[in-house]
């Protein structure tokens, strides 16, 4: 049977939309790429910036979403109910020097908060810098003034803070450890604001949760937002982290 010409035409149109020849190049800045034996990683061009993409998206006990920085790949999360178990995947520059890129899901606070998590990382093969976050921000944008507790994928726990917008971020204290071994209980970590005073809490080896290091002070204004984040640490590849048990309470003394 001989078809119409316009039937044809809108067949090879709907055709090449949908299998597209050539897919587009991810174009990396090489200022982005994780440090090697053969890269050093350096801070971002002076000014850059780019927008977060921010989601209405409600994730268990959080509100909202969002993909802080831009990053050239977007990310994404899920919550099992089941299990109360948090997955967010993400590939992201970094969380560090004067801008961020990571996954966040967050909730709008004021007061004091006690927030912690079980860390794990699904992928033992993941770049050594990934990192898992409890993070307080004061706005969404990539240069918030922020405070956070981390746990790297090589075992680095530390406590660390932006003072200012757009000031390059500072380490408040700092443990060299070892990632949790095949078989073994996760690493908790746990931030709790009390007034403008931040301390870091962790527990491993299924250990009660106890303080860490020193604290540090940083003043928000209310409301600010608090939440889970996971930065890959390597721009054009996604990695995956997973936090259960996540304790999130408005007040101080509550990190368990």
């Amino acid at each position: 049977m001989k078809l119409p010409c316009r039937f044809l035409s809108l067949t090879v149109m709907l055709v090449a939309t949908s299998y597209p020849l050539h897919a587009q190049k991810l174009e990396v800045p090489d200022w982005s790429l994780p440090g090697s034996a053969t890269h050093q990683q350096v801070p971002p061009p002076a000014g850059f910036h780019r927008p977060s993409r921010n989601f209405a998206t409600p994730l268990g006990m959080f509100e909202g979403q969002s993909d802080i920085g831009g990053p050239l790949l977007p990310g994404s999360a899920s919550y099992d109910a089941s299990t109360k178990q948090y997955t967010l995947n993400s590939a992201s520059y970094n969380i560090w020097y004067f801008r961020d890129e990571f996954r966040y899901a967050w909730k709008k606070m004021s007061g004091d908060v006690s927030l912690a998590a079980d860390v794990s990382f699904p992928d033992p093969n993941g770049y050594g810098d990934r990192k898992a976050v409890l993070v307080i921000r004061q706005d969404l944008d990539d240069d918030s003034k922020e405070i956070m507790s981390a746990l790297h994928g090589a075992g680095l726990i530390h406590l660390a803070l932006r003072p200012e917008k757009s000031a390059d971020m500072h380490e408040a204290y700092r443990l060299k450890g070892e990632p949790s071994a095949a078989g073994e209980p996760p690493i908790r970590i746990g931030i709790e604001k009390h007034g403008d005073v931040f301390t870091l809490f962790i527990g491993r080896n299924g250990e009660p949760m106890h303080q860490a290091g020193t604290t540090a002070k940083l003043h928000f204004e209310s409301p600010f937002y608090v939440g889970i984040g996971f930065c890959s640490h390597v721009p054009d590849k996604s990695d995956t982290t997973v936090l259960s048990h996540v304790v999130l309470e408005n007040s101080a003394g509550k990190v368990r």
